[in-house]
C-alpha cells in the first residue's frame, strides 16, 4: 500500500500545476466527468510562438484526457478583425498537429448576448453612461481610494433600454455612449467597478456585415460564450486572474438562477511564453509588416507560427519546445537558445544530408582525370536507417567552402592548406599543393593532388586525417540563393527596451524598433552550389547542409531559381558571440 502512494504522488508531482487540476476534477466527477476546452483567438493578426504554448496546452489536455478542444474566435471589434486571419489561423493551429473539435465564434452568440444585456438593464444590473472614456477613467478611483458614481448610474431603466437600443440602430456614434454593468464602485477588485460591456463600433464585421453596431466587451463576452458552449476549463494566460471574479459574476449571471452544481466553466491561468531577442506583441508584429521593417506575416525572422514554418522550424520541435519549459504559475524570460536547441534536436532525427557550398572557391584536383566522373553514395540521414542514401557525382573540379582554406595556416588548422591532407567527404583523401590569388590577395582557385588508393569504402580509407571537407562538382551542382537568417533585435529584451528608448528621446514605437533591429538578420548570398540532387527537393522539405546548418527551400523558390533559408546553425554561435 505504501509503495502504491508513492508511486501515485511520484506520478503527480511529473504533472504540470493545469494537468493536475484537470486529473482532480475529474476525479471529483466535476462537469459531469468531462473536460472541454477551447482556444480562442482574435482574428486581428497572425499567431506568434506564444499562442503555441497556448494551443499545445488547450488541445492537449482535451486529446489526453479524452475531451474535445473548440475553436472559437473572439471576434468581437470588427474595426481589427479580417477572414485572412481567421484562415491563418487554422492553418497553423492544423500544422502544429491539432484539430478542433467545433468551429465557434464570438458573434454566433450576438443575440444571446444582446439578449442577457437587455435582461440585466432590466434588472437594474446595467445601464447606459454617456460620460467620455476620460471621465470614466477618472471616476474609477485606485487601488486605495474607491471609485465615485457616474450620475447615469441610477438613470430609469426604461431609458437605458431606449438608448441601449439606438445604440444598436446606429444612431448613437462612437464613443458617446457605452452599457456598464453596476456591480460596486468601492469594490477592491478595480475590475468591479461598473466595467464597460457594449461600446458602439460603427464598422462592417467580416460576419455578420452591418447587423450589429453595439458589441460586446471581450471580459462580458468571453465567460458568456464559455458557458454557452459548454467549457469546462478555460485556460488563460497571467494577465487575467484579476479577471476571474467577474469571469464567474458573469456566469452567475447569465445562469439566471439556475443551480449550476459542479456543471460550469472554470478559468485557471498560467504563464505566457517569453522568449529573450524575441518581440511578440502583435501590434508591434502589425508595425513591423506594415512599415516594411520585414516582408511580411511569415518573413522567417517573424515570431508568427507561419515565420517560423517557413523558416523550416517542424511543429514536432515546437511542440517539444513547449513541454520543455512547461506550465507555471510566474512569468520568466526563456532563452532563444532552448527553443534553438529544441529544433536542432529534431531535425537531427529527420533533415535529408546534402552537400552545399555557400561561399564558394574552386578545388583542381591536377591529377584526376579530366572528363572523367564518378558516382558516390551519400548517406540521407545517419540517424534514420530507413531515409536511404542518394547519389553525388565527384570530377576533377570541385567547390569547396572559402573558409575551408588557408594559406597561412596555424599550426591546429585541420582544413586545407598547401602541404596538409584532408578527405573529401564521401570521396578520396587530397593534399593541397598551391593556391592562384588575385592583384589583391584573394585566392582565386585552390590546387591539389588526390590518392587514388583512399576513396570512401576501399581498404586505403582508413588512412587517418584529421580534417574532412564538403564539396559539390562544378558541373554536376546548381547554383541557389541562400539566406541566412539570425535574430530579428540586437537587444535580448526589446519589449523593455522599447518602452525606455520612447520614453528617453519621446518617439513613436516605429522609431524605437528602428534602434533596436539587428542590420545582419539576414544576409542573402546569391553565388552558392548545391547537389543537383535538390532539383526536386519542395518547398519545407527539411535539410542539413553538411558542416554548415539545417535549411529548408523557401516558399519563393524554384526549377530556375533555388532559394533556401537557414532554419538555424548546427551549434550555437550565437551565445558565444554575445557574451
Amino acid at each position: 500500500m505504501a509503495e502504491q502512494t508513492v508511486s501515485e504522488n511520484t506520478e503527480k508531482k511529473s504533472l504540470s500545476f493545469i494537468e493536475q487540476i484537470v486529473v482532480n476534477d475529474l476525479a471529483e466527477g466535476k462537469n459531469g466527468g468531462k473536460v472541454q476546452t477551447r482556444f480562442p483567438p482574435e482574428p486581428n493578426g497572425y499567431l506568434h510562438i506564444g499562442h503555441a504554448k497556448a494551443i499545445c496546452l488547450d488541445f492537449g489536455m482535451a486529446q489526453k484526457y479524452g475531451g474535445v478542444c473548440n475553436l472559437r474566435f473572439d471576434d468581437t471589434n470588427p474595426t481589427k478583425e479580417d477572414v485572412e486571419y481567421v484562415e491563418a489561423i487554422k492553418e497553423d493551429i492544423q500544422w502544429l498537429g491539432f484539430q478542433w473539435g467545433n468551429e465557434y465564434y464570438a458573434s454566433d452568440y450576438f443575440q444571446q448576448l444582446w439578449d442577457f444585456a437587455v435582461d440585466l438593464i432590466k434588472q437594474g444590473k446595467a445601464y447606459i453612461d454617456e460620460q467620455s472614456s476620460e471621465e470614466i477613467a477618472a471616476q474609477k478611483g485606485t487601488t486605495t481610494q474607491p471609485g465615485i458614481e457616474s450620475p447615469y448610474r441610477n438613470r430609469p431603466v426604461e431609458e437605458s433600454l431606449e438608448l441601449f437600443e439606438k445604440m444598436n440602430r446606429g444612431e448613437i456614434e462612437e464613443g458617446r455612449m457605452v452599457l456598464r454593468a453596476k456591480i460596486d464602485m468601492a469594490s477592491p477588485n478595480m475590475h468591479f467597478r461598473d466595467p464597460i460591456i457594449y461600446r458602439v463600433v460603427n464598422h462592417p464585421h467580416h460576419r455578420t456585415g452591418t447587423t450589429w453596431k453595439a458589441y460586446p466587451m471581450y471580459d462580458f463576452a468571453h465567460g458568456q460564450s464559455d458557458y454557452f458552449e459548454g467549457v469546462t476549463h478555460s485556460l488563460c494566460t497571467l494577465e487575467f486572474v484579476p479577471h476571474r471574479p467577474l469571469y464567474d459574476l458573469f456566469v452567475d449571471w447569465v445562469k439566471n438562477g439556475q443551480d449550476l452544481d459542479d456543471n460550469r466553466p472554470r478559468q485557471y491561468e498560467f504563464n505566457k511564453l517569453n522568449l529573450n531577442y524575441t518581440l511578440m506583441s502583435k501590434r508591434n508584429l502589425l508595425i513591423l509588416v506594415k512599415e516594411g521593417l520585414v516582408n511580411g506575416w511569415d518573413d522567417p525572422r517573424m515570431p508568427t507560427i507561419c515565420g517560423f514554418r517557413r523558416r523550416g522550424y517542424s511543429p514536432e520541435s515546437i511542440r517539444n519546445f513547449v513541454d520543455k519549459i512547461g506550465y507555471t504559475t510566474y512569468d520568466a524570460l526563456n532563452d532563444f537558445a532552448l527553443l534553438e536547441s529544441a529544433v536542432r534536436e529534431d531535425l537531427n532525427t529527420r533533415a535529408t544530408r546534402v552537400s552545399a557550398v555557400i561561399n564558394p572557391v574552386k578545388l583542381v584536383i591536377t591529377n584526376y582525370p579530366e572528363g572523367q566522373v564518378e558516382v558516390m553514395e551519400a548517406i540521407n540521414n545517419p540517424e534514420d536507417p530507413e531515409a536511404g542514401t542518394h547519389t553525388i557525382e565527384f570530377s576533377r573540379e570541385l567547390w569547396i567552402e572559402r573558409e575551408d582554406f588557408m594559406e597561412d595556416a596555424p599550426k591546429k588548422y585541420f582544413r586545407m592548406t598547401p602541404g596538409q591532407e584532408v578527405r573529401l567527404m564521401n570521396a578520396y583523401i587530397v593534399k593541397c599543393i598551391k593556391c592562384d590569388k588575385d592583384d589583391e590577395g584573394n585566392v582565386t582557385k585552390v590546387y591539389a593532388e588526390y590518392d587514388p588508393e583512399t576513396k570512401t569504402g576501399m581498404p586505403g580509407s582508413n588512412r587517418k586525417v584529421k580534417g574532412t571537407l564538403h564539396w559539390v562538382s562544378c558541373d554536376h551542382c546548381l547554383k541557389a540563393e541562400v539566406r541566412l537568417y539570425d535574430r530579428l533585435w540586437k537587444v535580448e529584451n526589446p519589449r523593455d527596451e522599447m518602452a525606455a528608448i520612447r520614453e528617453a528621446k519621446g518617439c513613436d514605437a516605429l522609431e524605437a524598433m528602428q534602434e533596436m533591429i539587428n542590420p545582419d538578420s539576414l544576409k542573402v548570398l546569391t553565388e552558392c552550389y548545391v547537389e543537383r540532387y535538390l532539383a526536386e527537393a519542395k518547398p519545407l522539405d527539411y535539410l542539413q547542409f553538411r558542416r554548415i546548418g539545417y535549411f529548408n527551400v523557401d516558399k519563393e523558390s524554384t526549377a530556375e531559381h533555388l532559394v533556401f533559408n537557414r532554419t538555424v546553425s548546427l551549434k550555437d554561435t550565437w551565445s558565444k558571440m554575445n557574451k
